[in-house]
């Protein structure tokens, strides 16, 4: 028998952008590990999604053309707080990682001395 999902839990909005912007930061790659993370820290850690809601949006995030893990984060943060933290969650899900990648290919360029 299935279990049924029921209304989202009401996450302040600050506490979402923390939580997105770690997961970004921690989760540049593949996107079996983001997701992984993001399970870990959505449904099991912090129960903010059942695993059967996780399980179907990652389902059909699949189906859908791009990056399935950002996708996924952005359904998430839909889910929970609408389109502003749809679109937060996908930025954030992002933009820490690039970040970071672009930080350490200025620091290796620096460092070859091919700058």
């Amino acid at each position: 028998m299935k279990k049924p999902s029921g209304p989202a839990p009401r996450v302040p909005f600050r506490e979402l952008l923390q939580v997105f912007a770690r997961i970004g930061l921690l989760s540049f790659g593949g996107a079996a590990g983001q997701i992984a993370l993001m399970h870990r820290e959505l449904v099991e850690e912090r129960e903010w999604i059942v695993e059967q809601d996780f399980l179907h949006a990652l389902n059909f995030c699949n189906l859908l053309p791009g990056p399935e893990a950002q996708q996924l984060a952005t359904w998430t943060g839909w889910r929970l707080q609408g389109w502003r933290c749809g679109l937060a969650a996908g930025m954030l899900f992002v933009i820490p990682g690039a970040l970071v990648i672009l930080a350490l290919s200025m620091f290796y360029a620096v460092a070859a001395d091919l700058a």
